[in-house]
């Protein structure tokens, strides 16, 4: 048996390749979605409906025909079933060779006479896509959608980060007699109605200045609040390893100093906090910086922890007497995740090296002594901040 792989593109007949239409022409058994094979030119071929792919490999398995195709819609290197398939194939012994279709990036681009080669490519169907984190690259970013994720879906997603102002693009019905390009903002498009077969560019969220950790004081939006000092911030980031592809969790996140030094370097952050006013602070120092990957959650931990994602570092500025609680919460959620706990006083220092080695984490102290200087006349004194004690743990 010999098997092809055909892209059809995004579905309308003018977008087949003659390669594709050849193959359709010469195969016995024509295997596909309804959808597809609705789309396909008239051909002698047993069509079959089914898109799962187990189930494709075995009734080519069973068929007996000598020449079969396999139809998907788009590009077959892109976010295609053709992935899953072509392992069973191989396992079975089957021959095959793909042709390659046009993409819904192609159509797209080509609707609007651009360039796609600096886009961000990713799916929002039938897989997790968080759309804050994929605008924030500095590129344009097409996302694929299907199922209950509509671009409308996506856009609510963007506006309740704060990017209701970013300019978008929803492809509907690409290729067919019915396209339609629906431009706006964000937060125009979340109130419209699309169709099953659309796609969604956004562009890029306006970012701050790439940086080191440590943003200056003086820069914080910081009412009556406690904040946690720049020198301090950069020990804490450091201590955590925080990486790029990280989720982090700020528990007790006071102005959200910290939390917006970690959504700038890290994938997500959820900064957890009970105080109205430092909830507001937040949000303001969230909008100031520019840190979209910031969620913030309003309560008490670690109740307010269920159902935030599984986080790889953990920083602690505040536990209102549940300190045990919130490293359990967060040692079962991930056993390798790597945590640090701030202490002014030695007996918060004297409990969380308790109870982090109770969860067995291996345990460091590092206490953190800034002294600044200030202006006494025509010199300088150093006038010492009050010392922090950092405390950090991870599974050995």
């Amino acid at each position: 048996m010999n098997v092809d792989i055909l892209g059809l593109g995004p579905g309308s007949a003018d977008c087949m390749t003659a390669g594709v239409s050849e193959a359709i022409q010469n195969a016995e058994l024509i295997i596909g979605a309804q959808r597809l094979l609705e789309a396909l030119p008239a051909c002698s071929a047993r069509l079959v409906n089914e898109y799962r792919s187990d189930h494709i490999a075995d009734i080519l398995k069973e068929s007996g025909a000598g020449r079969a195709a396999v139809v998907l819609s788009g590009d077959t290197g892109f976010y295609s079933g053709a992935s899953g398939l072509l392992p069973l194939l191989d396992q079975a012994g089957i021959s095959w060779r793909i042709c390659p279709g046009v993409s819904s990036v192609q159509a797209l681009a080509a609707a609007l006479g651009e360039s796609w080669q600096d886009w961000r490519l990713c799916s929002a169907h039938g897989t997790g896509c968080d759309a804050v984190e994929q605008v924030c690259c500095g590129r344009s970013t097409f996302f694929l959608t299907g199922g209950p994720v509509s671009p409308a879906e996506l856009c609510r997603e963007l506006a309740r980060a704060g990017l209701g102002e970013l300019e978008a693009v929803a492809g509907e019905n690409l290729s067919y007699p019915d396209q339609r390009l629906r431009k706006g903002t964000v937060e125009q498009l979340a109130e419209e109605k699309f169709g099953p077969l659309s796609v969604l560019l956004v562009r890029p969220a306006p970012l701050p200045p790439d940086r080191a950790p440590g943003i200056p004081d003086d820069r914080w939006i910081r009412g009556d609040v406690p904040m946690t000092k720049q020198e301090v911030r950069t020990v804490i980031l450091a201590k955590l390893a925080v990486q790029d592809t990280d989720c982090c969790w700020d528990v007790g996140a006071g102005t959200g100093s910290v939390s917006v030094e970690m959504a700038l370097h890290a994938r997500q952050c959820w900064a957890v906090e009970q105080n109205e006013k430092a909830l507001a602070l937040m949000e303001e120092n969230r909008k100031r910086f520019m840190a979209w990957k910031m969620r913030i959650v309003a309560g008490t931990a670690p109740a307010a922890l269920d159902g935030l994602p599984v986080p790889d570092a953990v920083f602690v500025g505040g536990s209102r007497g549940a300190l045990k609680e919130i490293l359990t919460a967060v040692v079962s959620r991930n056993p390798e995740a790597r945590v640090c706990v701030s202490a002014i006083t030695p007996e918060t220092l004297s409990a969380a090296c308790v109870e982090m080695e109770s969860l067995d984490l291996k345990t460091e102290v590092t206490q953190v002594s800034v002294s600044r200087s200030e202006r006494a006349g025509r010199s300088h004194l150093m006038k010492a901040l009050n010392p922090v004690f950092l405390i950090s743990g991870e599974r050995a």
